[in-house]
């Protein structure tokens, strides 16, 4: 037997260990994305009904499909500052309003739509 065969062979049997811890690693961490059952509802299916913006809590916020947590706290903070400048003035009066806050473009404005629903004032902020 040369050094050549006797070399490989270690390799191989090197191979071997490394496929099988690699493999073992692989059983204990499995991490797959779970499947979509039927009759499983999403965060916006517990919207009872359209929210307002102007007194919607972040949780309910964060129920608008795409809004996320992030956002829906942003809107908090921009209502509270507003609210704290202006106490006699509604913050949100139109989608477009949500467009003033950073991450909220007129896409997301858009999409947050159907589940928003304004206060019935004719009253526009100069």
């Amino acid at each position: 037997m040369s050094a050549a065969t006797s070399q490989i062979r270690g390799l191989m049997v090197l191979l071997g260990i490394l496929i099988t811890v690699l493999a073992i690693r692989l059983a204990m961490n499995s991490k797959t994305i779970p499947e979509f059952k039927a009759g499983e509802t999403s965060a916006s299916d517990h919207l009872a009904d359209r929210i307002d913006p102007n007194t919607a809590s972040e949780a309910e916020l964060a129920a608008i499909p795409e809004l996320g947590e992030k956002r829906a706290q942003a809107i908090v903070d921009f209502r509270q500052r507003f609210q704290s400048r202006h106490p006699d003035r509604i913050v949100f009066i139109r989608v477009a309003d949500l467009e003033q806050i950073s991450g909220i473009g007129a896409a997301t404005a858009e999409t947050m739509g159907p589940y928003l629903v304004f206060p019935a004032s004719n009253t526009s902020r100069p």
